[in-house]
């Protein structure tokens, strides 16, 4: 089998996540989701809570933020966190097969592995639905929480890669998982992955 990485990228409550893990187990693969995460924090001797919410700001917040962390060599805090994201994903990467969900893997891999980008989205008011019904979100504003996020998302990815975040060039394949549904998406996943490594 190639050493080929399937990356996921997706929108809030599109059960992008659940998906991924899926797609893993279903290949026998490794996925790395709050594992990312777990590694970026031993390197850094960060808090995990910090590193899962720098993906969470906005580009204004980075600004403010670049004049009150400095750390070396004009980075900030966030830039620091996100150079040792970029080695971690990397070195993950490099040791074979697997899912990489969310924190821009399809960017920092690319030219460097053999890359499926995958983009689950949904409609909103589905996705409004799941956020309440699975992930145990509360039933107030789920809507308003949604597009607070998924702005969030956008803003960090275009900050970092200079690409539009859910921009359709920038991915392999785009699933709706409200309509299609999660096993489906497993499943279109893992057999074109199967496909391409022939």
């Amino acid at each position: 089998m190639k050493n080929t990485i399937i990356t996921i990228s997706r929108e809030f409550g599109s059960g992008g996540r659940t998906i991924g893990k899926h797609i893993a187990a279903k290949l026998n693969i490794p996925c790395y989701d709050e594992e990312l995460i777990n590694k970026i924090a031993q390197e850094t001797g960060l808090d995990k809570n910090y590193i899962k919410e720098t993906n969470e700001q906005s580009e204004q917040n980075w600004l403010l933020n670049a004049f009150a962390n400095h750390l070396y060599h004009g980075n900030n805090m966030q830039d620091y966190v996100w150079l040792i994201q970029c080695d971690v994903i990397t070195k993950v990467a490099n040791e074979g097969p697997c899912v990489i969900v969310g924190r821009c893997a399809d960017y920092v891999l690319k030219g460097k592995a053999n890359l499926l980008k995958v983009f689950i989205h949904a409609d909103i008011n589905k996705r409004a639905r799941r956020i309440v019904d699975v992930y145990g979100e509360t039933d107030e504003k789920p809507l308003k929480r949604i597009k607070e996020k998924d702005k969030k998302r956008a803003s960090y990815y275009r900050y970092y890669t200079e690409n539009e975040f859910g921009e359709i060039h920038n991915y392999d394949l785009s699933l709706d998982s409200g309509t299609i549904g999660i096993d489906k998406c497993v499943d279109i996943v893992v057999d074109l992955y199967k496909h391409i490594n022939e």
